[in-house]
């Protein structure tokens, strides 16, 4: 499959913004389960941002611009040519250890319903893989997909007590259970191609387990099933506050507004 993937943050400001530092998690890697054919990021400053493989393996941009008057747009678009190995990642360098992660972190610490809800999953006879699928089918159907009732700092407990939340938390109650097994777990950022081609307020978000004689697998809670090739993979790591698309800090530019619009297409080939 190849997807056309166009990815937009846009600021503004009231007054002008005098100095900025962004780390730009924007750009996907190449593995087995997928090729890049073309991709740029086009943002001020980019052509001297700093760019590196962060400890996760992670391709960063960080970049800095001073005296800016009026709003600008991060945009980071591409092609890539995906295949379906049912979430299965070979070939995908990660420095880290794998135990680190198996480290809870705020976001992802399961709470005494989650481990409830884990404790009452079948797990007579079932290999690894089976139980994580279940618990994937589980999520899915105890936190109901719904906009607007999370925001960046909800932690995987808050959600699953509300029932409701986005991709991000069940990635983070899915990442969180999975660690409490001693299963490491990764939280993983990237795009999915809609349905109809319908275009997204945000990126997407899954989570990978490491599992004996496949590796690394991933598990899509939000949709209930493995990545297929309508996914594209950019970066990997603890949680989403690690891996926020675009992290950095200001000075000036007060009341920021920002809108963010995703554009994952199929690409004529």
């Amino acid at each position: 499959m190849r997807l056309q993937i166009h990815h937009e943050t846009f600021y503004a400001y009231e007054t002008p913004l005098s100095y900025s530092v962004q780390r730009l998690y924007l750009t996907p890697q190449n593995f087995d389960a997928q090729k890049i054919v073309e991709w740029k990021i086009t943002a001020p400053g980019i052509e001297e941002a700093l760019t590196y493989l962060d400890g996760f393996g992670n391709r960063i941009h960080l970049v800095t611009v001073q005296n800016i008057d009026g709003p600008m747009s991060v945009i980071a678009e591409g092609i890539m040519d995906v295949v379906d190995t049912s979430g299965i990642v070979k070939n995908l360098p990660c420095p880290a250890p794998d135990a680190i992660f198996l480290r809870q972190t705020a976001a992802t610490r399961p709470s005494p319903a989650i481990l409830e809800m884990l404790g009452k999953i079948n797990t007579n006879g079932r290999a690894k893989l089976d139980l994580l699928h279940a618990l994937m089918t589980e999520i899915k159907n105890t936190v109901i997909y719904t906009i607007g009732v999370t925001d960046a700092d909800t932690t995987a407990a808050e959600a699953f007590a509300a029932g409701q939340g986005v991709c991000q938390d069940h990635a983070h109650i899915f990442s969180g259970a999975v660690r409490h097994l001693g299963i490491p777990a990764r939280y993983v950022t990237g795009y999915l191609a809609l349905e109809g081609g319908e275009s997204a307020t945000a990126s997407h978000a899954w989570a990978e387990a490491l599992l004996p004689d496949l590796g690394w697998v991933g598990f899509d809670p939000a949709n209930g099933k493995c990545p297929t090739d309508h996914y594209v993979r950019v970066a990997g790591g603890i949680d989403a506050h690690g891996i926020t698309p675009i992290r950095g800090s200001r000075k000036g530019g007060s009341a920021e507004k920002m809108k963010v619009e995703v554009n994952v297409g199929i690409a004529q080939q």
